[in-house]
């Protein structure tokens, strides 16, 4: 079985992805480019031939090239990572592009590591499963911040000094971010200026063509519903079938993500402590209000004193934020929090710091990075949503966030701070995507998702002129494959036949 979860978490365990090198000698094969109707100066790029090489237990490798810059493709290359699992029944019906969120997640590591958790047997027999690094991410052409590990450590874990949106602090946060941007622009160079969303849906045209596919058959989860649906809007005539799960809702703004995504992990930990209620070895008593408020006290506590790890490394609220946010993720992991709250009571950081580095995509055995999705997900992000620098817009903005999710608003305020001194350019618009003339596309929404909550795949459907919502009644984050035969059956009609529901099957 190569199901693993990419963002495992278990008390004391590193994360650890295995990543296998392409085989040698490799067996080679070729995709032969379906034809398309584009300019000269991208004809190089979506005429050229895939050479696969076999590699990670059974599947293929290739690299694609691409545009750096897609208004002047003459400008530079960049590079593009891809694993494919072909389809198991030997007679594939096409590609199914893959992409696991993040901004900054590794669609080949999902592919290669996580098969099973990323596409249901039905999808892996009909289909040759592809999983793709978008720019900037991973194995493709990446994100390079800081090539010194205990450096990219202090600007994740250091506690930030003062009282959070104090003068002081602002000073602080806005010096260690500025800093940190400029690591990104001369370790990255140009390419940190090309990252962006709509850069990489064009990628995902690309991607189409040379894998031998006159329409995109794709699969989003998270952000990926992000990149997808602008897909739709880039090449409606293109779309053929699309599933965005856990979805964004396009015309957001830093902000809006903000608050809604704290009022859906409020929510979150307001379900796991009603559940938390019915075990015995759960840390809290009294009621899910009186639970609240113990919570928020413990993460002031902690900056106020915060706990020291055997590293040396202090667990103060934000990595402790990281480290409840984790298992509100999945129902399953709910009893890591309840070990969490236990032992942080206690004056006991492991646990937590286990957890925050799961989150953070570091090996707490040897404190290396596994990736650059960390790296990655913050030059997209300043790429994809303009910041804001007036202080007291700021503070309505955080005192809204306080009323709106008493115990984590907090620690999700201020967000513009970390892009105010990015060195290029954001878009200053988040336009409603229709995509209109696409293909019928599935939108899947749970009700009580933590991170993309499921408002956002109302208003994603809404949007899309040919958008159709599937709802998952249930806890956790995204909804397909994860064990819900009504989701998975609608999803994978979809992709072999596809059949749409007449009406959301309401899950």
């Amino acid at each position: 079985m190569r199901t693993r979860r990419i963002a495992a978490i278990a008390a004391g365990m590193a994360l650890a992805l295995t990543l296998a090198a392409c085989s040698a000698p490799p067996v080679r094969t070729e995709s032969t480019p379906a034809p398309a109707e584009v300019s000269a100066e991208l004809e190089p790029f979506y005429t050229q031939v895939l050479t696969w090489e076999d590699c990670e237990d059974d599947m293929q490798c290739a690299t694609a090239t691409a545009p750096l810059d897609w208004t002047d493709p003459a400008r530079d290359s960049i590079d593009l990572a891809l694993v494919r699992n072909p389809a198991e029944d030997g007679a594939p019906l096409g590609s199914v592009l893959v992409n696991p969120g993040g901004p900054g997640g590794s669609g080949y590591d999902f592919v290669a590591d996580s098969l099973d958790y990323a596409v249901s047997p039905t999808l892996r027999a009909k289909f040759d499963i592809v999983g793709f690094d978008p720019r900037g991410v991973n194995r493709s052409s990446a994100v390079l911040c800081h090539t010194d590990t205990a450096q990219l450590d202090a600007f994740i874990y250091d506690i930030v000094p003062g009282e959070i949106g104090s003068d002081a602090w602002l000073t602080a946060a806005a010096n260690a971010n500025g800093a940190y941007a400029q690591q990104c622009a001369a370790n990255t160079g140009d390419l940190l200026g090309f990252v962006d969303t709509v850069s990489a849906a064009r990628d995902l045209d690309l991607l189409r063509a040379v894998l031998g596919d006159e329409k995109l058959n794709y699969l989003g989860f998270s952000y990926g519903t992000l990149l997808g649906a602008t897909y739709a809007e880039l090449y409606p005539e293109n779309t053929g079938r699309l599933v965005l799960d856990g979805a964004l809702d396009p015309t957001s703004t830093s902000f809006d993500v903000s608050i809604t995504q704290a009022k859906g992990f409020e929510s979150a930990l307001r379900a796991f402590l009603a559940d938390c209620a019915t075990a015995d070895n759960c840390p809290f008593t009294g009621t899910a209000d009186d639970s609240m408020l113990k919570i928020r006290a413990l993460l002031d506590r902690l900056d106020a004193s915060p706990i020291r790890a055997a590293d040396g490394r202090e667990l103060g609220s934000n990595s402790m934020t990281s480290a409840i946010v984790l298992p509100l993720y999945r129902e399953a992991d709910w009893p890591y929090l309840r070990q969490l709250f236990d032992t942080v009571m206690k004056g006991d950081a492991t646990l937590a710091f286990s957890l925050a580095d799961s989150y953070n995509g570091r090996n707490p055995t040897d404190g290396s990075y596994l990736d650059n999705s960390l790296e990655a997900r913050f030059a997209i992000n300043c790429l994809d949503y303009a910041s804001q620098g007036d202080t007291a817009v700021m503070r309505e903005q955080a005192a809204e966030l306080a009323a709106a999710a008493p115990v984590l608003g907090k620690q999700l305020a201020y967000g513009d701070v970390g892009c105010l001194q990015w060195p290029v350019k954001a878009a200053t618009e988040r336009p409603v995507i229709d995509g209109a003339g696409s293909a019928d596309i599935l939108v899947v929404g749970t009700t009580n998702d933590p991170a993309t909550p499921y408002s956002w795949a109302q208003a994603l459907a809404d949007q899309l002129e040919a958008g159709h919502l599937v709802t998952y009644e249930g806890e956790g984050h995204t909804a397909y494959n994860k064990s819900n035969a009504c989701v998975d059956d609608t999803v994978d009609d979809y992709f072999v036949s596809g059949t749409v529901p007449a009406s959301d099957p309401l899950c």
